[in-house]
């Protein structure tokens, strides 16, 4: 890319009043980015990502790079309960504009089989 054909921040930086250059402005995760690598993420007694199982009830990502996940387990008494969240958090954060992250297991909605996508029901041949 050439010096003309570059956005104009990038060719002249930010300033201010007092002549000192900001630095660039963080760019905002993208959520498919986040989804893709959630999607690395496996229960380790299913062979289908927990994105498709279902498990991933929302992402909300704050113009800062925070993003907060809201996931589920199948059952309470899930025996990846405590290494999924870590796993989903490690995911995350190798998301370039990612500044922090929170993982929260919540319980409402009870997940059950309708959650998943059509392509886990395939796999798990659940039909």
């Amino acid at each position: 890319m050439s010096e003309n054909s570059a956005p104009a921040e990038t060719r002249h930086g930010a300033w201010t009043p007092e002549g000192e250059v900001l630095p660039p402005a963080p760019q905002r995760p993208s959520e498919d980015t986040i989804i893709s690598l959630i999607k690395t993420v496996f229960d380790p007694e299913i062979p289908v990502d927990i994105y498709e199982l279902g498990l991933i009830y929302a992402v909300e990502i704050a113009d800062d790079g925070k993003v907060k996940v809201e996931m589920t387990l199948t059952t309470p008494s899930c025996p990846s309960a405590q290494e999924l969240p870590a796993q989903v958090e490690e995911a995350v954060r190798m998301v370039p504009g990612v500044s922090d992250v929170e993982v929260e297991v919540v319980w409402d909605p009870p997940w059950d089989q309708s959650r998943m996508s059509e392509d886990a029901r395939l796999a798990l041949n659940m039909f």
